[in-house]
């Protein structure tokens, strides 16, 4: 098993992977470039908490982006089973292949060597993606996106694989990872998962983000803002997560927000377009009429911020 990949000069020191992951439009704090260092010389998968849309998926595809390694992804779902994660064989070809060699050759080949060791080989076998990125030369970055969301049966079918970066496949024999992948799994923390999985991975939460954190990802996300605007964006949204809401709008929705105020070319916020914006940072519509009281406090908190002062009346 190679000891150093090409891309293990990158992760040098924890700052040196912050910088990396900046470079790729993803702004860690200390703790994530700290679980991506971590996870690379320790060789331990990183277990990705957090409420949805804070930048748990994005990790892994900018880590990927940056250390130049292809993103392996994997959507887990209820009822996800060996077949659709590992492998599975082709059997219409294997079908057809039965069918030409017995036209052509009879009972004579299976008289030889019969068809099975024929048909259960690497011709015929369909590698998913947690075989894919265990074969990959140089290594990858693997994401197991919503593990939480799998059965306790696949649960347990991932500790060989996040263990030792292999897995045997039957009628093959075991297949390991010339260069282990940088593994990534995400959970919004539907269900609880085994102690078994939590110990072999390294944990990470990713929060709601402080306003001089989401500033610089707004920066770097949009980066056609105008700073002021951006400023008024940040304590706005900043605000509205302490209002009693469903769902507080994560830095997804921060983003989209901030995205369409550069689309209709805002410079500042008004009651009028936040009013008219507001369903891109919340999804329910029981959060918009708990906030639409609000809108003049946030209003009057944004233009603070970015030292502002109100339009005349």
């Amino acid at each position: 098993m190679a000891t150093e990949p090409r891309f293990h000069a990158l992760l040098a020191s924890i700052e040196a992977t912050a910088s990396g992951l900046e470079s790729a439009g993803y702004i860690p704090n200390r703790q994530t470039a700290t679980a991506v260092f971590l996870a690379h010389h320790l060789r331990k998968p990183i277990l990705v908490e957090g409420p949805a849309g804070v930048g748990k998926t994005e990790l892994a595809k900018s880590a990927a982006a940056w250390l130049g390694l292809p993103l392996v992804r994997m959507q887990c779902y209820e009822g996800l089973d060996e077949s659709k994660a590992l492998y599975e064989w082709k059997y219409g070809k294997q079908l057809l292949y039965t069918q030409i060699l017995k036209d052509r050759l009879g009972a004579a080949l299976e008289k030889l060597h019969g068809f099975g060791d024929l048909f259960f080989s690497e011709r015929f076998l369909e590698p998913r993606p947690l075989l894919r990125a265990l074969r990959e030369p140089e290594g990858a970055v693997l994401l197991i996106d919503e593990v939480d969301k799998s059965d306790q049966e696949f649960e347990a079918f991932l500790l060989e694989i996040l263990a030792d970066y292999q897995v045997t496949v039957p009628e093959i024999g075991t297949v390991r990872a010339a260069v282990p992948p940088l593994v990534v799994l995400t959970s919004n923390s539907t269900r609880d998962l085994g102690d078994a999985l939590k110990r072999r991975c390294l944990h990470l939460h990713i929060g709601l983000p402080d306003a001089k954190l989401e500033g610089r990802i707004l920066a770097a996300r949009v980066p056609d803002i105008d700073a002021g605007l951006r400023r008024q964006v940040v304590r706005c949204v900043q605000e509205l997560r302490t209002v009693d809401l469903r769902k507080l709008p994560s830095v997804s929705e921060t983003i989209d927000w901030a995205r369409t105020l550069v689309l209709l070319h805002a410079r500042e916020l008004d009651s009028e377009l936040v009013r008219s914006t507001l369903n891109v940072l919340l999804k329910f519509e029981s959060d918009i009429e708990a906030a639409e009281p609000r809108l003049g406090d946030l209003l009057r908190a944004a233009r603070r911020e970015a030292d502002i002062r109100p339009a005349a009346q």
